[in-house]
């Protein structure tokens, strides 16, 4: 008999007419052969309300009192919902995470899963019933409650999906699956049939509401297959699954991440170990870092430019400044009215022009590129918060994203991808729930690096620099540029050494008809990649790069940053120094295949 985890977000089960909705579909896929699992989400706002009564008692609540305080929500749904099943005619059985036997480290408001016992919810599944969890909590080595921070019942319902060997795990929600971009923002965003786990990782990092990073980081890992569709209609929705919808589209998908703060530490020492003692400082916080950018220094001097979520700008601050004392910067900026557009496309490393088209749809409206990052299937750019949504609906339209590929499939089905088939390759994979898997760790040494510098800060610079390149034929692969400095701005890019020449002349031709700026080049440059699942949620996969280069005595001149890649570009001599550093520092954590 097949087995489906069904999760029901808070909007699903708002009111118990809704909670009765929900409890007849897990009931029905029951009826159909199934066996059925339910996740459920606390009733509509009724976190909400529970934050607000602990900020009426308390300006400063006890983290572990608050994880106390939250879990109820979610114990009031599962338990309405079993007697909606009950009183349906069937059999149901609610469980807090703590009974179904969920695991955690000890970090309150955002644990994680360190395992899952299985056994009490076969017996009950055995026993005719449908289960229903808890989701968003679990219990520490101290039986302590903890909650699993944002996201957390996605998270719990992929990680049951996983440990239960479920045929597909269903995401049950208010909209009805994934969308090329928040149709709450573009009307014409349009629904997809099937989507990447690469492609929704960066999607649900960039503010893509549907999914939450960490359980797509489940899916992944697990080869769960996710079905996004909606509580109130029986539209088909989204499977997230291995691969993306069309294989000849490069962007699949567009975000705005509006509520972003960007700080950038100027002419701090080009030297190695300087990226360690500013990300060590601000991951000992626990705070995730997204953009971060760091350019091609010039006089022995470097600036660093780096995003973190708006509301954790404070803290980021106080890091900021105790790396400060050692570094000493000329100068620490900061801004909290940015935001970040992006567009990803696991299809985009094998087309040329993404990033050239992207940057020019935006020169035309007159939008000014305040920083570049890219990885392999992403290119994210930091605008004025003024600027985004009408940023967000250039991009879009631009990709065309509102039309449906030609190869999109008409019909999609979710297959549970099991890479693994020894059992105790399975369980230690099991056990180690959510850490840290690297996949492969890469050397490229085929890059060379070029750099334009001081060029006018305005609207259309990136554009005229990547038109330039693209004319002559040259394949761009990592693109950074930092936050400009008294009107002028800096661009830095890799691309094949046997370009390099090419890609020099015609950066001298653009700063030429600019009127101003210099190039700057290393024909010899290598590209270190550090590849996994779980990258930017475990914010100290950084400092662990950062140290091993360090350690080995090599310096980095540019980095970039994805969900499921990190990109150090080094001189190439440091090349293969560098490879066997970073092997030796994740050995732990590396996937034997």
């Amino acid at each position: 008999m097949s087995l489906i985890v069904q999760k029901f977000g808070g909007t699903s089960v708002a009111d118990c007419e809704k909670i009765v909705a929900a409890a007849r579909k897990a009931i029905r896929a029951q009826r159909e052969g199934h066996q059925v699992v339910m996740v459920v989400s606390a009733m509509g706002k009724n976190t909400d309300v529970l934050v607000d009564l602990a900020q009426q008692v308390s300006d400063n609540p006890p983290a572990r009192e608050m994880d106390m305080l939250l879990s109820t929500g979610e114990q009031v749904s599962v338990a309405l919902m079993a007697m909606a099943i009950d009183a349906l005619g069937s059999k149901a059985v609610s469980l807090t995470g703590a009974q179904i036997g969920i695991r955690t480290d000890s970090t309150h408001t955002k644990a994680r899963i360190r395992s899952i016992e299985t056994s009490r919810v076969k017996e009950l599944l055995d026993e005719g019933n449908i289960v229903i969890a808890a989701g968003f909590q679990g219990i520490d080595e101290n039986y302590n409650i903890t909650t699993l921070g944002r996201g957390g019942s996605d998270t719990t319902a992929v990680a049951l999906a996983a440990v239960l060997d479920a045929d597909a795990c269903e995401i049950y929600t208010d909209v009805d699956g994934v969308y090329t971009t928040d149709p709450r923002v573009l009307p014409e965003a349009r629904r997809v049939p099937q989507i990447a786990y690469d492609e929704m990782l960066e999607l649900a990092s960039l503010g893509a509401g549907v999914m939450h990073s960490r359980s797509i980081e489940f899916a992944k890992k697990f080869g769960v297959p996710i079905h996004v569709r909606s509580s109130f209609t029986d539209i088909p929705g989204t499977l997230i699954v291995q691969d993306p919808e069309s294989k000849t589209r490069p962007v699949s998908g567009a975000a705005i991440t509006k509520n972003e703060a960007r700080i950038t530490l100027e002419g701090i020492p080009d030297e190695p170990g300087v990226s360690l003692e500013l990300f060590r400082r601000i991951a000992a916080k626990a705070i995730s870092v997204d953009m971060i950018v760091q350019n091609i220094s010039s006089d022995g001097k470097a600036n660093i430019s780096f995003t973190v979520p708006k509301n954790e700008l404070k803290v980021t601050l106080d890091a900021v400044k105790q790396a400060a004392e050692l570094l000493r910067p000329e100068n620490v900026t900061y801004d909290e009215h940015v935001s970040k557009v992006s567009v990803v496309g696991l299809q985009m490393a094998n087309v040329p022009g993404v990033a050239d088209k992207m940057f020019r749809v935006l020169s035309s409206e007159g939008i000014n590129i305040q920083a570049i990052s890219t990885s392999e299937i992403k290119i994210s750019v930091l605008v004025a918060q003024s600027d985004a949504q009408k940023a967000l609906q250039i991009v879009h339209n631009g990709f065309e994203l509102d039309v449906t590929p030609e190869d999109s499939p008409l019909e999609v089905s979710a297959v549970r991808v099991r890479d693994v088939t020894d059992p105790a390759v399975v369980v230690q994979r099991l056990r180690e729930m959510e850490d840290l898997a690297i996949d492969d760790i890469q050397l490229d040494r085929s890059q060379a690096l070029l750099a334009v510098r001081r060029v006018p800060d305005r609207p259309g610079i990136a554009a005229q620099i990547f038109e330039a390149v693209a004319s002559k034929g040259i394949n761009i692969d990592v693109i950074i540029q930092n936050v400009g400095r008294d009107g002028s701005a800096n661009v830095s890019f890799t691309c094949p050494a046997s370009d390099y020449e090419k890609a020099y002349a015609a950066l001298e031709e653009v700063v030429q008809e600019m009127g101003d700026g210099e190039v700057q080049g290393n024909r010899e440059a290598a590209k270190l990649s550090v590849s996994g699942i779980g990258l930017r949620s475990h914010t100290g996969v950084g400092v662990r790069m950062f140290k091993a280069l360090s350690s080995a005595g090599i310096n980095v001149d540019l980095l970039s940053t994805s969900e499921v890649r990190v990109n150090v570009i080094v001189d190439e001599h440091e090349g293969e120094p560098g490879l066997k550093a970073l092997e030796e520092a994740f050995k732990d954590v590396l996937i034997d295949t």
